[in-house]
């Protein structure tokens, strides 16, 4: 169990609501006139990462295998995710996750701000980088049962190519958000419904009931 888990640091990680309501919070304090480039840049930033995560709730529908994996799900389960309102992965898959977290009552999803525990985030790092979001799905014993982010493996090779392509990064992000834009986020769906899948069918029997991963 990582010594994190112990101190139920994910356990107090905000629900998906309560992180919303947060980011609306952001939203309706604008920066004011005096701000600085970088704080009128992630007020940009909160308000169209708002917009994409609502248009991607507004389309999207699980799949019947990402349904039935849920369904199949047996024990308990945390799914902690670092990640931060500012990022635009997380706008387009965030809600993705969770779609499929609220599939199943044995799942207690569970949102830590990536800048407020780098601790944490440092423990699952990408070739090096901390990107987000990153999703740990752990046992109420604080067993690691799968990890999942911060992308789906289409757009990770679609950013890897837009890396060759573009010098400039705003080039490359402007363009590679094109990918979300077009559906790029619904692979999130079909990778989730594997890492569910393949828990489930190497997990033993054991007890069932309602998460309650609550402190």
């Amino acid at each position: 169990m990582p010594d994190f888990f112990a101190e139920g640091r994910p356990h107090d990680g905000l629900r998906y609501d309560a992180y919303q309501e947060a980011w609306t919070r952001r939203l309706d304090e604008p920066p004011s006139d005096d701000a600085d480039p970088d704080a009128r840049r992630l007020h940009h930033y909160l308000k169209y990462n708002w917009e994409r995560q609502a248009r991607v709730h507004d389309s999207y529908s699980p799949s019947e295998a990402l349904r039935s994996a849920a369904k199949a799900i047996q024990d308990a389960q945390l799914w902690m995710v670092l990640t931060e309102p500012w990022c635009g992965d997380s706008a387009f898959v965030l809600p993705v996750i969770a779609e499929a977290a609220s599939l199943s009552d044995q799942v207690a999803l569970r949102i830590l701000p990536r800048d407020d525990n780098l601790d944490i985030m440092d423990q699952y790092l990408t070739d090096g980088s901390r990107s987000i979001p990153k999703l740990v799905a752990f046992t109420k014993d604080g067993e690691e049962l799968f990890t999942w982010g911060p992308r789906p493996d289409g757009a990770a090779r679609r950013f890897s190519e837009l890396q060759a392509k573009h010098d400039e990064k705003m080039d490359l992000i402007e363009e590679f958000l094109e990918y979300y834009e077009e559906g790029g986020w619904t692979e999130t769906d079909r990778e989730l419904a594997e890492r569910i899948q393949a828990v489930t069918e190497r997990s033993v029997s054991g007890a069932t009931g309602e998460a309650d991963l609550t402190r």
